[in-house]
């Protein structure tokens, strides 16, 4: 299974639902918390092509998005497959 990691803040209600629904799939993944680790916003930025709002997610070395497009692939039947690729 690919690594997973998402950027997060403790009050995002989308960063919950990204990893509700990586957790629903048993799927182990990092966090980072840009509140608590400012220093790495400009990190994530970096890494998201300038995607500047949380959660930021990545398969790999694939940049997912946000939660919006997390839910989209798995909607799609294709979050499965990038994540055991």
């Amino acid at each position: 299974m690919q690594p997973v990691e998402i950027y997060t803040s403790p009050l995002c209600g989308f960063c919950h639902a990204a990893k509700r629904l990586l957790s629903q799939k048993g799927v182990n993944f990092s966090e980072v918390d840009i509140a608590r680790e400012p220093a790495r916003r400009a990190e994530m930025m970096q890494r998201a092509n300038g995607g500047r709002t949380v959660p930021q997610i990545f398969v790999g070395d694939v940049h997912v998005g946000g939660c919006d497009e997390l839910y989209a692939l798995d909607r799609a039947g294709k979050l499965d497959a990038l994540l055991a690729a």
